[in-house]
């Protein structure tokens, strides 16, 4: 990593509470792209689940850690060139390190129609995740988003650098980054989310019940709260 983007990285780690311009932008994001979030067929089709699945969480949603009690759950819908998800970033990696054994965090993949990588940051996280690598990808593109994101130029092979990076097998990640079935797998997270109502990003769900905390605090609290529950 570059040492412009260390510093960047570091500043964000410092700001780990969500500003309230952030949040603006998010609403914003929401309020813009409302037509997009009303379900549509593939929204409101009952995708088969099995047992101990939900459309919150299924057997292959990414986990970027488990509370052995499974007592409380995190879900948060994004997008990798959503802004308001790198706003929010910092903030969850606090929240991880803080509750670590205590909930578990997941992560669902909703690329907005309006982000020209978002789907292909998507694909290529992905296609890391084939390889054991999906927190690994996942941190990447957060942490590099400002050099590829809201442009309108495929960044594909700078996702392929990435993966280069991370010492993954190559080969082995161009077949998953274009594999059809790849794709489906990202579309699947998006229909649930769909369903469940998800409109914009970050969108998340604390324990089935929707959240919009403003700050850190708001998090911890709600946190805390369905602890105690």
């Amino acid at each position: 990593m570059s040492s412009e983007a260390e510093r960047r990285q570091a500043a964000r780690k410092r700001n780990v509470t969500v500003s309230v311009t952030v949040i603006g932008v998010f609403v914003l994001a929401v309020a813009v792209l409302f037509a997009f979030g009303r379900p549509g067929p593939e929204a409101v089709e009952q995708a088969g689940l099995s047992a101990g699945e939900s459309q919150l969480v299924r057997a292959d949603s990414h986990r970027l850690q488990s509370a052995a009690d499974g007592k409380v759950t995190l879900v948060e819908f994004l997008d990798f060139e959503c802004e308001g998800c790198l706003a929010y970033y910092p903030a969850v990696e606090e929240l991880r390190e803080d509750y670590a054994g205590k909930v578990t965090f997941v992560a669902r993949y909703f690329p907005m129609p309006g982000h020209f990588n978002g789907e292909r940051a998507a694909r290529a996280v992905e296609a890391a995740a084939a390889q054991g690598a999906f927190e690994a990808m996942y941190r990447r593109m957060y942490e590099t988003q400002p050099q590829w994101g809201e442009k309108r130029v495929p960044a594909d092979e700078t996702f392929r650098g990435f993966a280069k990076d991370l010492g993954l097998d190559l080969a082995a990640w161009d077949r998953a980054y274009d594999d059809p079935a790849t794709l489906a797998r990202i579309r699947k997270d998006m229909a649930d989310g769909r369903a469940l109502g998800v409109q914009g990003t970050p969108t998340f769900f604390l324990n089935g019940t929707r959240i919009e905390p403003r700050t850190l605090a708001e998090f911890r609290a709600a946190i805390d709260a369905a602890l105690a529950e």
